[in-house]
């Protein structure tokens, strides 16, 4: 199965010597199930030439807001709307699950409750408590119609949704290890993070994550069956 990588952001210049690019942590995270990938670098108006040819796709974070007025955000949105029409499955991590929402009619806004940064814990409905490691301000704050939540916290209420089989969207990162939410907080939480939510990521460090769990549940997001996948 070929999955198309939709890059809608750069890993910071500050981390870039020590860590691959956005869409290859994607690449790393999926490895072992068989897929092949292609990345497309979106923020740099790099887009694919139809969305069937790849089988499935995936949307990567950025440091970019969905409601912000950036010339590849309305293409990207009528790609996520015909990849929902023709029934071909889409995944969207952090500002993925942003722009999927605020594409299919939710409304996604900084959220007044500030930062949630580092690893932090969800209820999943069908998995029980996971930890992902989370770096985000902005949250949906109103789904759209078509999704239902499949994972919460006091924190944020939209942590994940599917919208039947078409997508899947997560707004924790299961794809930033602990070194790289630590590359964070050194190059670009400092001033911007609060000091204390940054003190607090950086005493979890060390505690197990369930990025792979995830990982697992997109990759079977991914192969499950569905009829009419191209329309």
């Amino acid at each position: 199965m070929h999955i198309g990588i939709l890059q809608t952001g750069h890993t910071p210049d500050a981390m870039v010597e020590d860590f691959p690019d956005y869409g290859s942590l994607f690449t790393k995270l999926l490895d072992g199930h068989g897929f092949t990938f292609s990345i497309y670098s979106v923020v740099d108006m790099v887009f694919p030439e139809a969305i069937t040819v790849c089988d499935g796709w995936l949307i990567t974070g950025s440091r970019h807001g969905a409601y912000e007025d950036h010339p590849w955000i309305p293409p990207l949105e009528a790609f996520i709307r015909d990849c929902y029409e023709h029934r071909i499955p889409l995944v969207g991590i952090c500002f993925g699950h942003q722009i999927v929402a605020q594409a299919l009619g939710g409304k996604v806004e900084k959220f007044q409750g500030g930062w949630s940064v580092g690893r932090r814990t969800y209820e999943f409905e069908d998995m029980g408590e996971l930890a992902i490691n989370a770096w985000h301000q902005d949250q949906v704050v109103e789904k759209p119609a078509a999704a239902r939540t499949i994972a919460s916290n006091d924190f944020c209420a939209y942590a994940a949704l599917v919208y039947d089989d078409r997508i899947l969207s997560i707004q924790p990162h299961p794809e930033f290890g602990p070194d790289f939410i630590d590359g964070l907080i050194r190059t670009r939480g400092k001033g911007v993070v609060p000091d204390d939510r940054l003190a607090a990521a950086t005493r979890q460090l060390d505690a197990p994550l369930d990025s792979n769990v995830i990982a697992d549940r997109i990759a079977a997001f991914f192969k499950q069956p569905r009829a009419a996948a191209h329309g």
